[in-house]
């Protein structure tokens, strides 16, 4: 017998999808969309003295998987740089694609497990790592 795609892990993540809020300043933003299933993620960046992020928000028009991979990027992007963020994302692309046995140093990513196989997941799945990468990239800092 399959395991269930949407686990309770699963749902439990994209329950917990921080609300969008207003940021105190927004060093960069972007707005992604997964070619493959739709889905649309908006992006900010609020970045700290050494161009690490201190504050994210993100508004999240995505399946359970989206969502929760959007919720894990949230939980522990604090502190982290532009490097460290593109590390991830290639990570994470390598582990979806099966060229990569575990998804990084991310944590929580392998929550996202049971997805690997649906590759019309992946675009969601990536598109909060891609939107933070490219906020990142375009931020004033």
């Amino acid at each position: 017998m399959n395991a269930p795609l949407y686990t309770t892990d699963i749902l439990r993540l994209a329950a917990s999808l921080p609300t969008p809020r207003q940021l105190d300043r927004v060093d960069g933003t972007s707005e992604q969309r997964s070619p493959t299933c739709g889905s649309t993620l908006r992006l900010q960046v609020q970045l700290d003295e050494q161009g690490r992020i201190a504050e994210v928000s993100q508004e999240v028009h995505a399946c359970a998987f989206g969502q929760a991979s959007a919720s894990i990027l949230a939980a522990n992007a604090a502190g982290r740089s532009s490097e460290e963020v593109v590390e991830a994302l290639t990570d994470l692309e390598s582990w979806l694609s099966g060229s990569r046995v575990d998804p990084g140093s991310w944590p929580g990513l392998d929550a996202l497990a049971p997805a690997r196989s649906r590759r019309s997941r992946h675009g969601a799945i990536l598109l909060p790592f891609r939107a933070l990468a490219a906020a990142m990239t375009g931020a004033r800092g």
